[in-house]
């Protein structure tokens, strides 16, 4: 640098101020430079300048993409991720003067025409680089710019924040503005006034400044609770969470349970010496983002990665392309369950879903299709619950009786610091979106039931406690696996007895199976060599991770069929459904007056919309965007083996006895009410055995029995072990 004042005068782009410590060695004025040329001369493709257009679209906000500012200067990407609290403030201020800049001149009061002010521009930064996991923020990430993602739980009412504090001296009434510090910080009032004092004049004392609120400047700021994706965190620890906090234009735009990808500068701040554990420790300060860029993903990228590569479209297309979808997806369902076909193609609808529609008069009709199993234990209900769990792009597993309304549904919270309560959304809302299972659906209580019926079929979960009338999205569908009430699925019982569930409930599930564990020959030897099979090679699949890698492919494809695909029904599949319909009602009507007794399973117009959703989900598989008569074949198919047969099981179907059999059930009839007078009790064992000497069959007595406690003339007690005649 020798020589460098003699002879020519040189000009340098050096601002006034010295530089400060290692900045990178950049002056904010070069910076400033850079910001605006960017603004004003980014382009893509001919002549489209997307940045100014954006400005002059909406004013207030800009949001800008890192890569694109990486391809226009490398170097200012890196200086924004490394100090984003110095460059982001210089950012904004170049983009309110581009603003200005471009804007026409306007006229004042006196009608002179003076160049516009620059307002406030928020910038608003994203990227699409991969979220970092909550788990993984330490120190070496405070006050860079850091992505993470996860569910916001909870968010605080709207605060002011002041922005800069106007002052006024006590004593001699001068007055200053001290600027806050953004997010949580507060500001720095200086201790004392730098007034000279007149002589005769008392001093300023120490501490002088009062604070003018009514003159300071503020903006709006709110603070949310981001927890981590259920998906996301290791098995058997808690979720982690992690204060945001948010401003201006980025305030009260979220609500509880939705999914976020959030570009923050992760901070600390001096917590309020709640505990007194901590009150010594000062150098302890607690960490938290302050938001500088929020992405909602929603229902568009089903959470996650909804960005394919081409080369898995292409695999995904050509897939859906082959002759049989269906049954290859099926196939892939479970495969270590032996056998039921029917609950595995229902289980495949499930998670592909049919389409959700909005009216014009803003009705919702949900597309998300429920499926309850019912049936005897050991019979791989709770695989499935699983298996659902690990292969639908979110789920949520819960157990009927570790689940109360409020854990399945929203819990309203008192904040400890700020003493306001605030929501927090529990199993439906978190799975918005995917799947819940519910295991031992039976076994909960009544009221904590109630609390899924509006999830079910408005998908929606309105609450109204402490102060809080909300409304939350539960777009879900429910897997509930259930037992009989006796434990058993009880042929000899009348289906109503069997399913102990409330015809509001039932009515809401789009499926029913009853699942028994039928005991027969052949099946059970395959049944036996399967499972022994699985057993005996369970340790070699462990070595090729080829198992994992179908789960993936199947989540994935799920994944792309629920984004890209949304059917509708064609014409010639709506007139065949109609008709369908109207048979399925005669044919209950019929039945109903035939055997003198109500459906246990009522056949609605909820009914016919399963179907209908279930038709679209079978399009869905082939990702075909209509769903045709042979779809609607297929799922009337589905929907009479699972909902049709449980609607026609039980002892309704022995009804039909020949005279024969008729004649010994009467006989019986008549030998019990000779034993038994009005009042007696017997026990069931012995009254059989005794009648069983007579030379009587034990099933026709039983038989007898039970249509003697239908017609109310027995009655059961101790657990059916024995009978009481009544009047």
């Amino acid at each position: 640098m020798s020589g460098w004042d003699e002879g020519a005068v040189y000009y340098s782009d050096q601002p006034q101020f010295p530089e400060a410590g290692d900045a990178a060695n950049v002056s904010p004025h070069a910076v400033m430079t850079k910001f605006k040329e960017f603004i004003r001369t980014f382009e893509i493709g001919q002549n489209c300048f997307p940045y100014r257009e954006a400005l002059l679209d909406n004013p207030k906000r800009l949001l800008v993409h890192l890569e694109d500012l990486l391809a226009f200067d490398s170097d200012l990407p890196s200086l924004i991720r490394s100090a984003p609290a110095d460059f982001l403030p210089v950012f904004e201020k170049a983009a309110a003067e581009v603003l200005a800049g471009l804007r026409m001149r306007e006229a004042n009061e006196t009608g002179e025409m003076e160049e516009p002010t620059p307002g406030d521009v928020q910038i608003l930064l994203t990227s699409r680089e991969d979220p970092v996991s909550m788990r993984l923020l330490g120190a070496q990430y405070i006050s860079k710019l850091v992505k993470i993602s996860g569910i916001s739980i909870a968010a605080s009412r709207v605060k002011a924040k002041a922005t800069y504090v106007f002052l006024v001296c006590k004593n001699c009434r001068k007055t200053r503005e001290v600027p806050c510090r953004p997010g949580l910080g507060g500001a720095i009032v200086p201790r004392s006034c730098d007034h000279i004092p007149q002589p005769g004049e008392e001093p300023c004392p120490l501490d002088p400044w009062m604070v003018v609120p009514d003159r300071s400047q503020y903006v709006d700021q709110q603070t949310l609770k981001l927890q981590e994706n259920p998906e996301d965190v290791p098995t058997g620890e808690l979720p982690r969470n992690m204060l945001l906090s948010v401003d201006r234009h980025l305030v009260q735009l979220i609500v509880p349970g939705t999914r976020l990808t959030v570009m923050g500068i992760y901070s600390i701040f001096q917590a309020s010496s709640s505990s007194n554990s901590h009150k010594g420790a000062v150098a302890i300060r607690q960490p938290y983002i302050r938001v500088v860029g929020l992405e909602d993903t929603n229902e568009a990228s089903s959470r996650g990665p909804a960005n394919f590569t081409p080369d898995e479209e292409e695999e995904f297309k050509k897939f859906a392309g082959s002759h049989d979808v269906y049954s290859n997806i099926c196939t892939k369902i479970a495969p270590s369950i032996f056998g039921h076909e029917d609950v595995k193609k229902a289980v495949a609808c499930l998670l592909f879903g049919g389409s959700r529609k909005s009216l014009p008069d803003g009705v919702k009709l949900r597309g998300d299709i429920n499926v309850l199993l019912l049936g005897d234990p050991s019979t791989a209900k709770s695989q499935f619950l699983k298996f659902v769990e690990k292969t639908a792009p979110i789920a949520v597993y819960t157990s009927g009786k570790g689940s109360s309304a409020a854990g399945l549904t929203a819990s309203v919270i008192r904040d400890s610091s700020t003493r306001e309560f605030y929501l927090e959304g529990g199993a439906m809302v978190l799975a918005d979106g995917g799947v819940v299972c519910i295991d031992e659906f039976d076994k909960m209580r009544p009221e904590d039931r109630v609390a899924i019926h509006e999830a079910m079929e408005q998908q929606t979960i309105s609450i109204a406690k402490a102060g809080i009338t909300t409304v939350l999205n539960s777009r879900t569908s429910v897997l509930a696996a259930a037992n009989p009430p006796s434990g058993r699925y009880d042929d000899l019982k009348t289906a109503q007895d069997n399913i102990d569930l409330q015809t509001t409930i039932l009515s809401r599930f789009d499926l029913i199976f009853i699942v028994k564990d039928i005991r027969k020959y052949s099946q059970d030897r395959e049944i036996a060599s399967h499972i022994i099979r699985v057993h005996a090679s369970a340790d070699k699949v462990t070595d090729e991770n080829t198992d994992s890698k179908e789960d993936n492919w199947l989540k994935r494809y799920i994944q792309y069929c629920r984004s890209r695909c949304h059917p509708r029904l064609t014409e010639s599949a709506a007139m065949k459904l109609q008709q369908l319909y109207v048979k399925i009602r005669e044919d209950t009507k019929r039945r109903a007056h035939e055997t003198g007794e109500a459906a246990p399973i009522p056949i609605t117009v909820r009914q016919l919309e399963a179907i209908v959703r279930l038709s679209e989900s079978l399009a869905k598989m082939r990702l075909s965007h209509d769903a045709t008569e042979d779809d609607v074949d297929k799922a009337y198919k589905l929907f009479d083996t699972s909902t049709m047969d449980a609607a026609r099981s039980g002892i309704n179907q022995q009804i039909n006895i020949s005279g024969e059999m008729a004649n010994e059930i009467k006989q019986a009839e008549t030998q019990i009410k000779r034993r038994m007078g009005i009042g007696a009790r017997l026990s069931e064992r012995r009254l059989i055995e005794d009648l069983a000497r007579m030379g009587m069959n034990d099933s026709m007595v039983r038989r007898a029995l039970l249509i003697m406690h239908q017609r109310g003339e027995v009655e059961y007690q101790r657990e059916r072990r024995s009978i009481v005649r009544k009047a």
